[in-house]
């Protein structure tokens, strides 16, 4: 399909999550995944400055390979890390140039916007900047990647109606997440008119290996499928959707990625059931029901990332993975300048707070008991 004038297919290949080997990405085996990847005629590839080693991978095993005008290469630009003026963050730019020996990219992001860090890209007035990176042809395709809410989105897209498309976090589980909003975004976004691209459509890997109601959902419709396929298929039949980043990590993934995606059509109606129905299941499962109103924020003396904690906790309890769990306590909390949940002095202003009615302080003593 033809999105902003370029002939995209729908999977794209993230290269945040690359094969390691001996404490460095496995290149060769790099190399083998981006030909396979080409050869089942897919072209676009995603990295960013922030990813270490993944733009001089990529340089080695496809920008030295192939001829240029043969795929897509897109990258990000990470504003508010560790960057205090203007000419320091223009300067990833020119580093990602270097690293990449692309000449150009085909599409160039402002990196994870929403929160305090859009406020980077305001201040150096890096819109206005990659216009005229537009303008020179090294830039052919300017947007941005968004993890925030869909008020903010909506800020965003209204004071920048310049931005060319959109990436967001969006899968099956997150739809109807208060606290990542994948509908909501996707919805602003396709009321801007805004073409899409999706990252994390198996949650960092989490739906490969789902809760066993919902594999056993998947398992009854198709024994042969694997619970990845289902994720990046539901992600790749919204409408509006340049392309599904898949962040593949050897070539036995990135095989089942091609096996299911080749040929991809869309969704029949049954498909689209058996999805609802896995949904479901997930929303049977006990969660803590924070909506992150953060009204607890608002009133509580210790600075506790209350709404984080919770997020982290909940991700614990779908999905048992206490490692991945652990990122996003340590995200959500620690990286947004809150205290951790042991240091909750039980003073009760945050329950009388909460619309929902959630009893916080027991509940921050399990986080405590599993991140603390």
């Amino acid at each position: 399909m033809t999105y902003l004038g370029e002939k995209i297919g729908k999977l794209g290949f993230g290269l945040m999550r690359l094969p390691q080997k001996d404490k460095a990405i496995d290149v060769e085996q790099v190399k083998e995944m981006v030909d396979r990847f080409l050869g089942a005629g897919f072209t676009y590839f995603d990295t960013a400055w922030a990813y270490e080693g993944s733009e001089d991978a990529i340089r080695q095993a496809l920008v030295e390979r192939y001829p240029r005008e043969s795929f897509q290469l897109a990258t990000k630009n990470a504003a508010w890390i560790n960057c205090k003026s203007r000419e320091e963050a223009i300067a990833q730019f020119d580093t990602s140039l270097k690293q990449t020996g692309a000449g150009y990219f085909d599409f160039y992001l402002l990196h994870n916007l929403g929160e305090s860090r859009t406020r980077f890209f305001d201040d150096f007035d890096m819109w206005g900047w990659v216009q005229e990176k537009k303008k020179e042809g090294t830039i052919k395709h300017v947007g941005f990647s968004f993890h925030s809410t869909a008020k903010e989105l909506e800020e965003i897209l209204t004071a920048h109606p310049e931005m060319e498309f959109v990436q967001l976090q969006i899968n099956y589980a997150d739809w109807n997440n208060p606290a990542v909003q994948s509908r909501e975004c996707y919805e602003v976004a396709r009321k801007h008119g805004k073409p899409i691209i999706i990252m994390e459509p198996v949650k960092g890997g989490m739906l490969a290996t789902p809760p066993e109601p919902v594999k056993e959902i998947f398992r009854e419709a198709d024994e042969d499928a694997s619970c990845a396929s289902w994720a990046i298929r539901y992600a790749a039949d919204l409408e509006g959707v340049i392309t599904v980043l898949s962040g593949m990590s050897n070539l036995q993934q990135m095989d089942d990625n091609l096996s299911f995606m080749k040929n991809f059509k869309g969704l029949s109606d049954d498909e689209r059931a058996t999805i609802d129905k896995a949904q479901e299941a997930l929303s049977r499962i006990p969660l803590i029901p924070c909506t992150t109103c953060d009204y607890c924020a608002k009133v509580c003396p210790m600075n506790i990332g209350i709404s984080g904690s919770f997020t982290a906790m909940n991700y614990l309890t779908l999905y048992n993975n206490k490692q991945g769990a652990a990122s996003q306590e340590e995200w959500l909390v620690n990286g947004h300048g809150k205290k951790r949940a042991a240091e909750c002095i039980k003073c009760g202003k945050c329950q009388e707070a909460c619309p929902q009615h959630i009893s916080i302080i027991s509940e921050l003593e399990r986080v405590s008991e599993a991140f603390c």
